[in-house]
């Protein structure tokens, strides 16, 4: 049950991740 949790955390974070990249494309 705590690697579910890990996991879904981890997920959360490179979405939230890719999100912001996204978002801020025209920096790069």
């Amino acid at each position: 049950m705590t690697e579910n949790i890990v996991l879904a955390v981890a997920g959360l974070a490179l979405i939230g991740y890719l999100v912001y990249v996204l978002l801020h494309a025209d920096r790069f």
